[in-house]
C-alpha cells in the first residue's frame, strides 16, 4: 500500500484540498492519488507546541530525500537549518500565516535529511481547517526550489 493510499492519508488529503480552496480559492487535486502526484512539493505540520509533519507528497519527499515515514516522525522545524535567524524568520511566518490564514510568496532555506540546502520560494502557506474553522495545521505549497552548495 502506497503512503497516500491510507485511510488517515486520504481523508487528511481531502482537508488539504478543501481548505486550500476555502483559503485562497484555488484548487488543488481533491482525490488522494492527484494530490499524492502533484509535480509542487506540498507538506503540512500538524498543531503540536513543535509540530510534526503529518504530510509531504511524492515531490516533496524526493526534495528532502526521506521517505514517508521518515518524513512524518520529523518535526517541522527541523526542515530549516538550526540557525536563530533563520528559526526566528520561519516562526514569525508561520505565526503570520496562520494569523492571517494564508501567506503568498513565502521563501526560505531548508535541508534536506542528507544535508542538501535548497530554496523554496513562490510559497504559499496557509492553516489547514476543516469546513467548521476548527485549524488542524499548516501547510506549504512550494512553487519553486534552488539547489544551494552545501
Amino acid at each position: 500500500m502506497q503512503p497516500f493510499e491510507t485511510a488517515e492519508a486520504v481523508a487528511y488529503a481531502a482537508l488539504l484540498s478543501g481548505s486550500f480552496h476555502r483559503e485562497t480559492g484555488q484548487t488543488l487535486p481533491d482525490d488522494p492519488r492527484g494530490l499524492w502526484l502533484h509535480p509542487q512539493p506540498l507538506v503540512s505540520h500538524g498543531t503540536g507546541a513543535d509540530p510534526i509533519f503529518r504530510y509531504a507528497n511524492a515531490a516533496a519527499l524526493t526534495l528532502w530525500q526521506m521517505d514517508w515515514q521518515q518524513f512524518t516522525q520529523t518535526p517541522s522545524r527541523l526542515s530549516a537549518e538550526i540557525d536563530p535567524v533563520i528559526q526566528s524568520d520561519r516562526a514569525a511566518f508561520l505565526a503570520a500565516a496562520m494569523a492571517q490564514g494564508h501567506i503568498a510568496d513565502y521563501q526560505g532555506i531548508r535541508i534536506s535529511a542528507t544535508g542538501q540546502r535548497f530554496r523554496i520560494s513562490q510559497t504559499l502557506l496557509w492553516t489547514v481547517k476543516d469546513a467548521l474553522g476548527k485549524t488542524h495545521g499548516q501547510a506549504a505549497l512550494i512553487g519553486e526550489t534552488t539547489l544551494l552548495n552545501p
